[in-house]
């Protein structure tokens, strides 16, 4: 039987093309390359790139390099561009800082340095009010603990412990003798100013800590040793939301509670109990000024977007990203040192096989049901500040992201094994990877313990089902070693094939997953 032509063709086309569109195309897979795969690493790693810093204007070199194999790949701009805008600030510390507390009628006033220091997060702004203590400054329900169940600090200061209960205590619910999140003072920040805090005073622990000295931030300013450029970097959208946030030494906690003992007794009874012990202090006031200037600077995250081809799913995206930055380069040395951090691991690998990905969806002979959004993020290294800038302003709607699939350092150790980080908070994700890594062949290690410190945490901390997939840390860790030759370039190409398998999964069904608190 004759056909026309174009019958003809529609028929060889459709017989080219997958049947089962949940199984990644040969295609796709098939593209990624150990060859690719080099070459994109040693470029992202090399001495030119400085080591990437956020913001330098090496980064802005990698991100145009990222962006161009987005495009070669078929992936789009995103509202007219391929680069999304990380506003950051430098902060320094200005000249106006201090602290005065009444207490029982008597006022004093403590000095910058030796008796109180502004942490970097703190505000360029003024508070005054009673003062609550507030436990450990923990608000976590996976936990059953609450410091501030029952106590109201709306407007108020918050004086609050570093650390948080048992913390050398194996038995502990927080986890054991391991820390959590909350056992960080940007977490007990945080957590106060959503139960509405005007100001935080934060005091080291005196139960399991002898050196109760305030450090806060270790500003230039105050010191005579360190450079004048070793200054924190925070997110410009974050400025209007800061509060004073100071560090508090011995003679505070005299004031308030009558000597260091006292409050080592009311942290002990928490301890033991596991049970807050919050108050207001009596007859207890403070007023905090903190002072700061910020030099108004911005680095840029790199997104790709592949758009869906069903009519109704195309509407829902899956993000897979990796961050591209690191830490830039030693200010001084002797002559002929490296003084160069590539970050060849951390995290050229875990770019290199986001953009091997991009390559297995554009040499796909056809394209998910769901979106793709491929994002590479700047500043990981500054606190998570580029994944932070985009979810708290997304290009796309987070309520229809319907998985992050995250990729740091997965260039090293053992090439026949793999940690997937995330299972226990996302099952089905979990579940889709193992699948898939019967056709790739790893041992998956599974660390249910930690969701890990890295971009998909600001995706989880939005309800986004989420995976991270990492081959764990070395020697070479933020080290100027951390060199491309030390790389397992297949095995970063086996992690591309996996992060792609399970992205092409994902992106064909039409089913949502769990995200378990």
């Amino acid at each position: 039987m004759k056909y026309p032509i174009i019958a003809l063709l529609s028929i060889l086309v459709f017989s080219c093309a997958p049947t089962n569109l949940k199984e990644a195309p040969s295609g796709g897979v098939n593209a990624i390359s150990s060859e690719l795969v080099r070459e994109h690493a040693f470029f992202l790693a090399s001495d030119s790139l400085k080591g990437r810093n956020s913001p330098s204007p090496e980064l802005e070199i990698a991100a145009g390099y990222i962006a161009r194999v987005f495009e070669s790949n078929g992936f789009q701009p995103v509202q007219g561009s391929y680069l999304n805008r990380v506003p950051l600030n430098i902060v320094s510390l200005g000249e106006k800082n201090s602290l005065s507390i009444r207490k029982d009628g008597a006022e004093r006033s403590y000095e910058i340095k030796s008796e109180f220091t502004p942490f970097d997060m703190t505000a360029n702004r003024s508070a005054s009010g009673p003062i609550v203590f507030a436990g450990y400054g923990i608000t976590a329900p996976e936990f059953n603990y609450d410091d501030y169940g029952g106590i109201d600090v709306r407007g108020k200061i918050v004086f609050v412990l570093r650390h948080e209960p048992g913390e050398e205590d194996t038995a502990s619910v927080f986890q054991g003798a391991k820390a959590t999140k909350y056992s960080n003072v940007s977490e007990k920040v945080e957590i106060a100013l959503k139960h509405g805090a005007t100001a935080v005073m934060v005091a080291t622990d005196p139960l399991n800590h002898t050196l109760l000295t305030p450090r806060g931030f270790p500003w230039p300013s105050l010191s005579r040793f360190l450079p004048k450029d070793a200054l924190p970097i925070s997110l410009g959208t974050d400025e209007e939301k800061k509060v004073p946030v100071v560090h508090v030494g011995e003679e505070v906690i005299a004031q308030l509670f009558g000597s260091v003992d006292s409050l080592r007794n009311i942290q002990r009874a928490i301890d033991a109990a596991l049970k807050p012990h919050s108050f207001e202090i009596a007859s207890a006031a403070a007023v905090v000024q903190t002072s700061t200037s910020i030099k108004d600077m911005s680095a840029s995250n790199v997104v790709g977007f592949l758009e869906g081809i069903d009519p109704i799913l195309k509407k829902e995206i899956v993000v897979i990203g990796a961050h591209y930055d690191h830490v830039g380069t030693q200010k001084t040395g002797q002559p002929g040192e490296d003084l160069i951090f590539n970050g060849a691991d951390d995290n050229a690998s875990g770019t290199t096989a986001l953009l091997a990905v991009a390559a297995a969806f554009g040499h796909s002979p056809v394209k998910p049901k769901r979106s793709v959004l491929l994002m590479a993020f700047a500043a990981e290294e500054r606190g998570l500040l580029g994944s932070k800038s985009y979810v708290e302003n997304p290009l796309l709607p987070l309520e229809q992201t319907v998985a992050m699939l995250n990729l740091d350092m997965v260039g090293r150790n053992s090439i026949d094994s793999l940690l997937v980080i995330g299972g226990s908070k996302s099952p089905d994700l979990a579940h889709i990877a193992q699948e898939e890594n019967a056709k790739v062949g790893f041992t998956l290690v599974a660390d249910n313990l930690s969701s890990g410190g890295s971009d998909h945490m600001s995706f989880q901390r939005k309800n986004v089902p989420f995976l991270f997939f990492f081959s764990g840390f070395h020697p070479d860790y933020h080290k100027v070693t951390d060199h491309a030759d030390l790389l397992n370039i297949p095995k970063i190409a086996r992690v591309a094939t996996l992060t792609f398998r399970t992205a092409w999964r994902v992106a064909n069904e039409d089913r949502k997953y769990k995200l378990i608190p």
